[in-house]
């Protein structure tokens, strides 16, 4: 993958934009975050996941989606080996949420691997798909926690996105059962008691139940569910 022209991505002040099309749940968690460099931050956290979630997509076949992947990988080596990063928006904006909130490398390294799993055409089983959630869902808002409340409780966070992963997979990629539907429950209650600064981190994770279930919220519907979760503190 080599760098895009300025004619082919989305300049950095337009990654709000583009999360508000393909990622309207976290977009709409993103909005309850009072500080306007946090909330930034955050929205280039989900648009790193995003072009992650792309790679396995938009590749014609594994070894392409690969090379895609293994750039992302080298991104981070650029960002934490202090060397100049790529001229990519993302990886850009990246690279400055990292160094402004000192995150962790292995949840950002986590989240590519997962999306190898992507690559494999065939399905997922539960513990596969739980994997998965853990590593995408998960470990994006645990890290977006973090850029909200330096001494967020990570392990609560990561539960809620897991949960908002899960009920992704069970509405769309068939994930079925008594013990999906367990699971998704594990994962909720284990997001019970984050704080109020972290809690836009997962509350889009309020979202989970209906998407479980092939639901496609209204947008005022979604807003409605967003902003409820907000004000009493439960997904």
């Amino acid at each position: 993958m080599t760098d895009a022209s300025p004619d082919a991505i989305l300049a950095v002040e337009d990654l709000d934009a583009q999360l508000k099309r393909v990622d309207p749940d976290r977009w709409l968690s993103s909005r309850f975050i009072a500080d306007a460099q946090a909330r930034a931050d955050v929205v280039a956290l989900y648009a790193y996941d995003h072009e992650l979630a792309r790679a396995p997509k938009v590749a014609s076949n594994p070894l392409l989606g690969e090379i895609r992947l293994t750039w992302w990988r080298e991104v981070l080596d650029e960002v934490f080996e202090a060397r100049p990063v790529r001229h990519h928006p993302v990886a850009q904006a990246l690279a400055e949420v990292i160094r402004r909130h000192d995150l962790p490398r292995a949840p950002l390294e986590a989240m590519i691997d997962a999306r190898y799993r992507e690559l494999d055409a065939k399905p997922m089983d539960l513990a596969e798909a739980l994997d998965w959630a853990r590593d995408t869902g998960g470990a994006t808002a645990g890290l977006a926690a973090r850029i909200l409340q330096a001494d967020s409780d990570t392990a609560r966070a990561q539960a809620g996105g897991e949960a908002w992963a899960i009920g992704r997979l069970m509405g769309t990629a068939g994930l079925t059962g008594a013990e999906a539907d367990a699971a998704l429950r594990k994962a909720l209650a284990g997001a019970k008691g984050l704080s109020v600064a972290a809690f836009p981190a997962i509350a889009h994770a309020t979202l989970a139940r209906v998407r479980a279930k092939g639901g496609r919220p209204t947008d005022l519907g979604a807003q409605a569910r967003v902003l409820w979760a907000v004000v009493t503190g439960r997904v």
